[in-house]
């Protein structure tokens, strides 16, 4: 028979394992902030090449794919976040990078705890699910930046631990 009590305690027991994750690796370890790295510019106007190179921009001329606006003279437009912006997509990716770094193992170690450790199956369910949270909260911000290769060897170890486990615990009992 379902306990629906044990349901509920478990499924807590999981979201807060990962809050308590997330929330304790960001206060060690701070996200790249978008106003560090770009801010408030106020340039003006910029209508120029040079203008726009000066203020760190990147100029952007009009073309067949991105024919000019109707009414202007103007020869193209300034990205003016551009430097900065490939400067904090860089610091973003390192971010994530080491949070995949610091998530993986820590979840695969909630996992086996939650599975091998605890004796009261609805608190190990609920510290394995956890485990499971906080590995896709870190793989989730990195795989934008992974190879297929990586991603794929990534699944396929992953899917051989969890199968390897689940065997390894269910002929235990």
């Amino acid at each position: 028979m379902v306990n629906i009590k044990n349901i509920i305690i478990g499924i807590a027991i999981l979201i807060l394992t990962i809050f308590v994750a997330v929330y304790g690796i960001s206060m060690i370890y701070e996200a790249p902030d978008w106003d560090d790295y770009c801010g408030e510019k106020s340039t003006g106007a910029v209508e120029t090449e040079a203008e726009c190179l000066f203020v760190g921009g990147k100029w952007n001329s009009y073309d067949v794919e991105i024919p000019k606006p109707v009414g202007t003279d103007d020869e193209g437009w300034c990205d003016i976040d551009y430097e900065c912006r490939e400067e904090y997509d860089v610091a973003r990716e390192k971010y994530h990078k080491t949070i995949f770094l610091i998530t993986l193992p820590l979840g695969i170690i909630l996992i086996i705890v939650g599975v091998l450790v605890f004796g009261l199956e609805i608190v190990g369910a609920g510290l394995a699910g956890g485990g499971v949270g906080i590995m896709l909260w870190g793989i989730g911000g990195y795989w934008q930046y992974g190879s297929n290769l990586m991603k794929f060897l990534l699944s396929l170890v992953g899917l051989v631990a969890v199968i390897f486990l689940a065997y390894w615990f269910n002929k235990k009992k």
